[in-house]
Order: structure tokens, then C-alpha cells, then sequence
């Protein structure tokens, strides 16, 4: 089976020796790039494999899906040519609801399952968003929301080139967000490992304490200082943590 990488799931920096793959999953708006550093920054048995989207970056001119499970069932679908290796899975924001559907997914299928599933700043998947929907707001009251919880850095918002070729997949990951609709089903067989930001408002600490219902095994919290993008702003320490738990795997002796 051909180990090469497509749009879908790519390598920034290849490690055919890694004994353990992470797959990252971007939050509104980002992609593939977020995670460019990831791979300098964890221990080098760890291959980092960030998924890149349709409608961002390289994948520009493609459209951006505004509804999760379809995007979860074609996602499944890619991840499995590489399962062949132990695995974790990282998801910031929009990225751990999508992580967590493309988890249950793959148990469905009875498909290989993370050795760990790290979900960040997003309230379990069963509670009610904190805020009113931001879909489907004019272009001004759009971009001034995403501003206030750090969506948009202050050099994208004085950029208003930028600013339009990132609002149709800002708006179309916001719609993909704000639709979401939980459908109960079994608890994951997988542990989760849980971080938030201490100022977070989108997600707070008891916010993210819920998604334990969801997980068979053993979570834990894990509070940054910091708001919702937290991995800027503390990104030494959640590399440090990311390390850490994997090491605590089962076999970590013989992964890392």
C-alpha cells in the first residue's frame, strides 16, 4: 500500500521511522499550516500529519464543506489508508467536533481507533452553543465576532485582501459550527485528553469537563493559560503536554 500522502492528510516533514502518526485538524478558518512546526517540536517518533480542508490554502479554489458528517465520511475515508501505524488525533475547535464524528465513524466501521483522541476548545459535542449563531451575520458584524474571540489577528484584519479570500471559508466552517446537531450513540473506546484555555469563553473548563460521557476510558483536563486559540499563545506547553501524554501510552516504552 502506497504511504504517500495526498490533499486530504499531509506530512510536512515525512518520518517513514515513526512509530506513531498524529493527525492534527484545524480550527475555523486555518489549515494544513497551523501545524507546520508541530513536527520540530515533538519527539521525532511521532510522524505529525496535519488534514488539510477543502477551501484553504493550497485547496483554495475548492469549495468548503458547510456540513460536518458529510465532511467526517469523506475524511474516514482518506484517514484509513493510514492507519497502518499506532495513531493519535489532535482537533482545536471546529477540528475536535470533527475529530470526535470521524472517531465515531471509524468505531462504526470497526476500523483501528487513536490510541488517544486530544480534544481542544470546543464544548462537548452534546451542549448547547454559549453564543447565537455567526453563520449567517453581514459581512462587518461577521468579521467583528470572529475578532473579538481571536479568530482574526489584528494583521489579517487590517489586510482587506486577505480578509476576502478568507470569509467564504471562515463563513462556511461557522455554518458547518453553528448547524451541528448531535446525534447520541456509543461512548468512543478510545481516551481523551482535553485542553482548554482558562479565558475561554466558547468553551470553558465545565464545558469541556462534559465531554467525558463520551469517552469509555479514562480523560483528563488540561487548563493553558490563555483564551480559544491558546495553542499561539501557550504553544510550548501544549507540545510539552501532547509529549508527555503519549508517553504515558500503554506501550510508550516501545512508541517513544
Amino acid at each position: 500500500m502506497s504511504q504517500r500522502f495526498n490533499d486530504w492528510i499531509t506530512c510536512p516533514a515525512p518520518n517513514p521511522a515513526a512509530r506513531l502518526r498524529l493527525f492534527c485538524f484545524p480550527f475555523a478558518g486555518g489549515g494544513a499550516s497551523v501545524f507546520r512546526s508541530w513536527a520540530r517540536a515533538l519527539p521525532p517518533t511521532i510522524e505529525v500529519c496535519p488534514v488539510q480542508l477543502p477551501g484553504r490554502e493550497n485547496r483554495l479554489r475548492e469549495s468548503p464543506y458547510t456540513d460536518l458528517r458529510p465532511l467526517a465520511e469523506v475524511l474516514a475515508g482518506q484517514i484509513q489508508w493510514y492507519l497502518q501505524k499506532p495513531f493519535a488525533i489532535y482537533g482545536h475547535s471546529m477540528g475536535a467536533l470533527l475529530a470526535f464524528e470521524l472517531v465515531r465513524i471509524l468505531q462504526r466501521q470497526n476500523a483501528p481507533l487513536p490510541r488517544t483522541l486530544f480534544l481542544a476548545a470546543h464544548r462537548a459535542a452534546h451542549l448547547s452553543p454559549r453564543r447565537s449563531p455567526l453563520y449567517a451575520l453581514p459581512d462587518k458584524e461577521f468579521i467583528q465576532a470572529l475578532h473579538r474571540f481571536g479568530g482574526l489577528q489584528d494583521e489579517v484584519m487590517k489586510d482587506q485582501e486577505l480578509l476576502d479570500v478568507l470569509l467564504p471559508t471562515l463563513r462556511a466552517d461557522l455554518t458547518l459550527c453553528d448547524r451541528y446537531s448531535y446525534s447520541p450513540g456509543s461512548p468512543l473506546n478510545c481516551p481523551f485528553q482535553l485542553y482548554v484555555g482558562r479565558d475561554d469563553q466558547e468553551a470553558p473548563p465545565e464545558d469541556m469537563e462534559s465531554w467525558r460521557e463520551h469517552s469509555a476510558q479514562s480523560s483528563s483536563l488540561c487548563i493553558f493559560s490563555g483564551g480559544h486559540f491558546f495553542l499561539r499563545s501557550d504553544g510550548d506547553a501544549l507540545m510539552q503536554a501532547i509529549a508527555t501524554e503519549l508517553e504515558r501510552l500503554g506501550d510508550a516504552r516501545r512508541l517513544l
